[in-house]
């Protein structure tokens, strides 16, 4: 994922914070055993559990054999998008059609090393964290081996940890562009109003007050 320097997130506490608001929802890629055949793709809920990410996916599915070769994978999420318009990205006093087009969103993507689980304890241990994360409020029975109600599906799934090597995060909204022009676009992102419109608006915004001007904050010590 190319990441300019006016892209990337600030921190790790920014994507982290990001992460949180999502709902931990990717695509994890994985090399096809076969060289000729295209990556196989998961579309997939995760957890992240300090320096891993904890995932479960059904026993018949064909990503397996894969995930079994594999000594790094990827798991990509992409969030608060949207497609920005020739004539919102104008130069100050040229003509609206002679603006460049370009999509915003926010995006994490983690390169991990990946461990299966099959061991029914293990996998117990992997769905009870992923359900304090998804359901906190509760309201479900704990997942126990040999327990009903879900000890008995435990065969049926193979848990995955994928501990984490690398994260890349990219926040792509203009943030080298003036201070006005972005506040332009988040004012009509806002009118529009499609989408995830707002929220890609509050990302700017959100960015717009940490950056400010991009060569006045490059320039800070």
């Amino acid at each position: 994922m190319l990441i300019h320097p006016w892209d990337a997130s600030l921190d790790a506490a920014e994507w982290q914070e990001w992460l949180a608001t999502t709902d931990r929802f990717g695509v994890l890629a994985v090399n096809n055993i076969d060289p000729s055949q295209a990556p196989v793709l998961i579309p997939m809920h995760f957890t992240l559990a300090r320096d891993e990410l904890l995932v479960h996916l059904a026993r018949p599915n064909p990503v397996w054999r894969h995930l079994d070769a594999a000594a790094e994978v990827r798991l990509a999420v992409i969030g608060d998008y949207a497609y920005i318009p020739t004539y919102w990205r104008a130069k100050a006093g040229g003509p609206d059609e002679d603006g460049v087009p370009t999509s915003y969103y926010a995006s994490v993507q983690f390169v991990c090393r990946p461990t299966i689980v099959d061991d029914a304890d293990g996998k117990a241990e992997i769905l009870n964290t992923q359900l304090a994360d998804f359901q906190p409020e509760g309201r479900h029975a704990e997942v126990a081996v040999d327990e009903p109600p879900y000890g008995r599906m435990l065969s049926g799934i193979r848990g995955v940890r994928l501990a984490i090597v690398s994260v890349d995060a990219k926040f792509k909204y203009d943030d080298r562009n003036p201070v006005d022009h972005r506040q332009r676009v988040s004012d009509q992102l806002e009118r529009r109003g499609r989408g995830l419109d707002a929220a890609v608006a509050g990302q700017q915004r959100r960015r717009l007050a940490a950056i400010g001007e991009w060569d006045d904050f490059r320039r800070r010590p």
